[in-house]
């Protein structure tokens, strides 16, 4: 499956970035492109995006400061 046109291949759709939140605490997501991860500040762990994909799973999740 191909990425539209209009954005690079291992980027996440923004419309999904829009309606995601944390499934820890309900709260919002910052989305690191750069680290390819979505940062919940509230429950202190980023979600990994592999392939676009955000795996919204906390035991995937990294534990940040």
């Amino acid at each position: 499956m191909n990425a539209p046109l209009d954005r690079p291949a291992n980027s996440v759709d923004p419309k999904l970035l829009e309606i995601l939140v944390c499934p820890m605490t309900k709260g919002p997501l910052e989305y690191d492109a750069a680290k390819q991860e979505l940062i919940s500040r509230s429950a202190k762990l980023a979600y990994p995006i592999r392939d676009g994909i955000p795996i919204m799973l906390p035991e995937e999740a990294r534990k940040i400061g």
